[in-house]
C-alpha cells in the first residue's frame, strides 16, 4: 500500500488540508493553531517551500529549556528546519520505517519536489491494519470456499 492511498482515504473524510503557518508567526499563534485543529503539528512553509516542521513535542521542549519566554519567539526559533520528506507513490512500510527510525510523528508528502499532504504515524498504522484485516479476511473466505 502506498501513501497515495493514505492521502486519498483522507481526501475522502475531507481530513486531507495540511495546515500550516509561516515562519515568523509567533508560538503562542501556534499553539492556537494546534489546538484549534487538534494537530500535533504545523508544517512551516515560505511561499510554497517546506522550511521546516514545528510539533507540539517541540514546543513541550522548549517551554523546558527556556520557559514561557518561547511563546513569544517565532515558529522558525524552535522548527526542525529542512524535515524530511516522503514521495507520494512510497510505500507505508518504507514511511513507517522513516518515521520511526527518525522518531519522529508526521511527514511531509511531496510529489515532483511540491507538496501534496501530510501523514502521522497513526494515518500509517491505521491504513496497514485495515490492509492486515482486509487481507485476512480474503483468506478467511479462499479457505472457506475451498481454496479454489
Amino acid at each position: 500500500m502506498t501513501i497515495a492511498a493514505i492521502l486519498a482515504d483522507k481526501a475522502k473524510a475531507s481530513d486531507q488540508s495540511v495546515i500550516s503557518i509561516g515562519p515568523d508567526m509567533p508560538v503562542s499563534e501556534v499553539l492556537t493553531v494546534l489546538a484549534k485543529h487538534r494537530i500535533g503539528a504545523v508544517l512551516v512553509l515560505n511561499g510554497d517551500a517546506i522550511v521546516g516542521i514545528l510539533s507540539e513535542r517541540d514546543i513541550v521542549r522548549a517551554l523546558e529549556r527556556d520557559g514561557a519566554a518561547i511563546l513569544a519567539k517565532s515558529a522558525k526559533h524552535l522548527m526542525t528546519a529542512d524535515p524530511v520528506t516522503v514521495e507520494y507513490n512510497e510505500s507505508t512500510a518504507q514511511a513507517m520505517a522513516i518515521m520511526t527510525d527518525g522518531r519522529f510523528r508526521h511527514l511531509p508528502v511531496v510529489q515532483d519536489g511540491a507538496l501534496v499532504g501530510l501523514v502521522s504515524i497513526g494515518d500509517v498504522v491505521r491504513k496497514r491494519i485495515e490492509d492486515a484485516e482486509r487481507e485476512a479476511e480474503e483468506v478467511k473466505a479462499y479457505v472457506a470456499a475451498g481454496g479454489a
